[in-house]
């Protein structure tokens, strides 16, 4: 701590991204502080409590990996780990590497301006406190804030009514109470099949069917264990050169375009029993850009949603059409469509069929009929990328909030830093790319404090992102984004295009040129002194 800030560094979320922070600028010598609402750490794993709420990448490469020593120690239960494993694996980090004295919880930030005189920012808690510090980070997570449609009645429902990301932090039983779910995307798929089990009945309503991918959850074995610790160099540096950042192998070298149909047919079947992402990207490398390529493992997932649902009705309702595979976020299944084979499982088209009209004291109405319920969950999703950082309320050197300058297009360098906002840096922001996020997490953190050591050491004390920087970033992303199939997300109101969001336009906030090589040009601004900053000293 020095005599004109309270600390040098205070970023705001005590998830993958405020641990990892804490590490990597603690290890360069600046103090930093994280603040976080939450009445404990995790980010998303604290918050996302649901029946089912998993991890979807495999959990021994979703981890923080700045210590050799931790990946040695720690052991995941499964490939998937739960929500609570996850957690204790956080809270084991902390302790670990003692990361506790840097972490205020209960801690809401209210607010946050720059002071140009100064080169520090002020920022502002909920609870009536200010602190300042010379670098103020955002690691509030990409997918945190959650988005609450505007249901007529939505506080009318005399029983439990939540957003599914704030599920009650104390538990909610549910065993034989008839439950409602509003929304079909991948918290729906997790949680379904859960609930089920113990509910009296539960009632699924569907705006958009989603390609739901095979997850195949299976326990780790000492075998297993072994042959990942004894590997785990290879294994992150395989996540490290991906286009998603996953430990897969990428490119395959084969394309549906010049592979004979029946044996298209072959290597899809071979690999969907694997499980995870895989199949979309140890398959064929074509499947995000080329139509007949999509279209091709678009009908043969649509083929296995046939032969797992019983009812032919039912199973069409639960198949996407008029949209490819990847213009959604396609969730992965533990059970989903099996679970609509059961007798207490109904599913209702709000889409066309029964469109939802409101909510009542005693459950949902739609334009065919009325369901009561017991408790009814919203699994409708975030306000991905942007939400969560605008909720900051920060405002630039100019006294402009970061809301407003997002308002049209949710532009950044990188995804690290805005154009007219000094000495700020977020964690994953809009025009990142969407990738296994520790990967990246760690990736934008390095950058970062390779900036902050340089402004230090060569006595900086603002940096500025330019706005000829901004501009080039977002226009390349835009560009790439245009030669992919995700860029049909708009048509089905996807939250990788803000499309979910009726306030806003649909925007580009997604890098699609690949996790590796976005991961490339990190170092290479860092390599090259942080050509897209502006640097500067305090006058007098």
């Amino acid at each position: 701590m020095t005599k004109e800030r309270d600390f040098d560094v205070i970023a705001v979320g005590a998830g993958f991204a405020g641990l990892g922070l804490i590490h990597y600028l603690r290890e360069a010598g600046l103090s930093i502080q994280v603040f976080d609402k939450a009445s404990d750490i995790g980010g998303t794993w604290t918050w996302n409590r649901y029946p089912g709420a998993a991890t979807d990448s495999e959990g021994y490469y979703y981890c923080l990996s700045f210590s050799k020593e931790l990946l040695q120690e720690w052991t995941w239960s499964e490939r998937y780990p739960g929500w609570e494993e996850t957690h204790r694996y956080m809270r084991f980090v902390a302790d670990k590497f003692d990361m506790w004295p840097h972490i205020q919880l209960n801690t809401e930030v209210s607010g946050a301006e720059f002071e140009k005189d100064k080169g520090l920012w002020r920022v502002k808690t909920a609870g009536g406190s200010e602190y300042t510090c010379r670098y103020f980070i955002s690691a509030v997570g990409m997918i945190s804030e959650p988005n609450i449609p505007e249901i007529k009645g939505l506080g009318s429902f005399s029983g439990p009514c939540f957003h599914a990301a704030r599920w009650p932090q104390e538990g909610l039983d549910y065993a034989g109470k008839r439950v409602g779910i509003v929304g079909a995307g991948a918290t729906a798929v997790q949680m379904l099949p859960v609930m089920a089990k113990t509910a009296e009945s539960v009632i699924l309503f569907q705006r958009t069917p989603n390609f739901v991918l095979p997850a195949v959850q299976k326990p780790m074995t000492d075998e297993w264990e072994k042959e990942i610790k004894d590997n785990y160099d290879e294994i992150l540096a395989k996540c490290r050169h991906h286009v998603f950042g996953m430990a897969f192998d990428s490119p395959v070298g084969r394309t549906v375009e010049d592979t004979p149909p029946a044996e298209v047919q072959k290597i899809f079947e071979e690999h969907w029993p694997r499980g995870s992402f895989r199949f979309c990207f140890e398959t064929f490398d074509d499947l995000l850009t080329n139509a007949d390529s999509n279209k091709a493992a678009a009908d043969f997932i649509a083929s296995k949603i046939r032969q797992k649902v019983n009812d032919p009705d039912t199973a069409d309702l639960l198949t996407p059409k008029g949209y490819p595979l990847f213009a959604k976020r396609p969730p992965l299944d533990h059970g989903y469509f099996e679970a609509f084979n059961r007798d207490n499982v109904h599913l209702v088209d709000i889409d066309e069929r029964e469109p939802l009209q409101e909510i009542t004291e005693q459950g949902i109405r739609t334009t065919e009929n009325d369901y009561e319920f017991d408790i009814i969950v919203l699994a409708t999703g975030f306000k991905a990328y942007t939400g969560a950082v605008e909720k900051l309320d920060i405002h630039d050197s100019h006294g402009v909030s970061l809301k407003d300058k997002w308002q049209n297009e949710s532009a950044s360098i990188m995804g690290v830093c805005i154009a007219d906002f000094p000495n700020f840096f977020m964690i994953t922001g809009p025009q990142a790319p969407f990738a296994n996020l520790p990967t990246s997490i760690e990736q934008n953190i390095m950058w970062i404090t390779d900036c902050i050591v340089k402004m230090e050491k060569e006595g900086f004390e603002v940096c500025t992102p330019t706005k000829e920087a901004e501009e080039a970033w977002s226009d390349h992303t835009a560009e790439i984004h245009a030669q992919t199939l995700m860029a049909e997300g708009h048509k089905v109101n996807s939250w990788m295009m803000g499309a979910n969001i009726p306030d806003k336009k649909p925007r580009v906030l997604i890098y699609f040129g690949g996790a590796d090589v976005y991961y490339d040009r990190l170092r290479e601004s860092a390599d090259g002194g942080f050509p897209e900053l502006k640097f500067s000293r305090i006058a007098g």
